[in-house]
């Protein structure tokens, strides 16, 4: 039987992205048609999954019109979803593509600040979900309001009914989940030497590091993403160096969650922990190809797997 995930997206946004021929100061620019997608960490870990032919429950914190849009969206997109009401907004962000230049340009807005109580709720759906979940996904950044061991509780709670929580998060975020232990990490290279107060340069130090932190049972995974390198990855004892094939770069954005997504529904699906990376990757790579916010294609993905597979 295919296993269950919940993803949870503790700062959803709508991604709004258009095009605008060139960047000019102080000048009135006349942009595309924006296109409004759901966003955030844990809400494109469930796009993502969807992509692939998986499915997963999404978690999270929605208030105002943008976040009844949210729902509207994840509902056109069919995805399972399950929204907490929160007296705040749902956040924005702006994404313009300069076509002259091909250079693109993120502006985050502020997420709503959450009560107490607004939070304890998302974790006590956690505490409570029938099934029980044989996957938690938490990735993405706290809104304010949210107390910075809120994965750390999470971690809690899947050590408690025995179900495998995955986190992608900063390393502030990272460090308290880690004093608590989960099944599996993926910071980029950034976050996961700001894990440590020493310098990581080189390749060894790296290894060296993420065996550590599986061998001790902290993060039984432990996935560092290294961009276009690829990742390196330590687990049962082993650590692997995955380069992904060489593709052209059109946007990086949701990159990570797509690699996430790839490779939580792989597990599931019982594949090998070496190979459930190696599609991650794959799809992590897929999710580059394509343009603006556009995550990664089925397609794509299985035929970069494929390619790995059999070079």
């Amino acid at each position: 039987m295919m296993k269950t995930i919940i993803s949870i997206a503790m700062n959803p946004s709508i991604d709004k992205s258009a095009g605008v021929a060139r960047v000019i100061v102080e000048r009135k620019l006349y942009c595309t048609m924006p296109v409004s997608e759901p966003g955030g960490g844990g809400v494109n870990v469930s796009r993502a999954i969807k992509k692939l032919g998986g499915e997963s429950k999404l978690l999270y914190p929605s208030g105002g019109i943008l976040g009844q849009l949210l729902n509207d969206l994840l509902e056109k997109e069919k995805i399972v979803h399950h929204p907490i009401p929160i007296t705040g907004t749902t956040r924005e962000s702006l994404v313009i593509f300069e076509e002259s230049t091909g250079l693109q340009y993120r502006f985050g807005m502020p997420g709503p600040v959450l009560r107490e109580e607004e939070w304890q709720k998302c974790l006590a759906e956690l505490k409570s979900a029938k099934p029980k979940p044989d996957y938690i996904v938490a990735s993405g950044s706290l809104p304010s309001g949210v107390p910075v061991d809120f994965y750390a509780r999470l971690a809690r709670i899947g050590k408690e009914r025995g179900i495998k929580v995955i986190v992608d998060a900063s390393s502030e975020n990272l460090k308290l989940t880690l004093q608590e232990g989960v099944y599996l990490i993926k910071p980029n290279i950034r976050e996961f030497k700001e894990l440590f107060n020493e310098e990581i340069k080189e390749e060894p130090q790296i290894k060296e590091k993420a065996s550590g932190i599986s061998k001790s049972g902290q993060s039984e995974i432990v996935v560092v993403s290294l961009g276009a390198a690829g990742i390196i990855a330590a687990f049962d004892g082993r650590v692997e160096h995955i380069v992904p094939p060489t593709v052209p770069v059109i946007s990086k954005v949701g990159a990570g969650d797509s690699m996430v997504a790839g490779i939580v529904l792989s597990l599931s699906k019982g594949m090998s922990v070496y190979e459930a990376i190696r599609f991650g990757v794959a799809a992590g790579t897929a999710a580059v190809m394509t343009p603006g916010t556009e995550l990664c294609r089925r397609e794509d993905t299985e035929r970069l797997y494929g390619e790995m597979t059999n070079g």
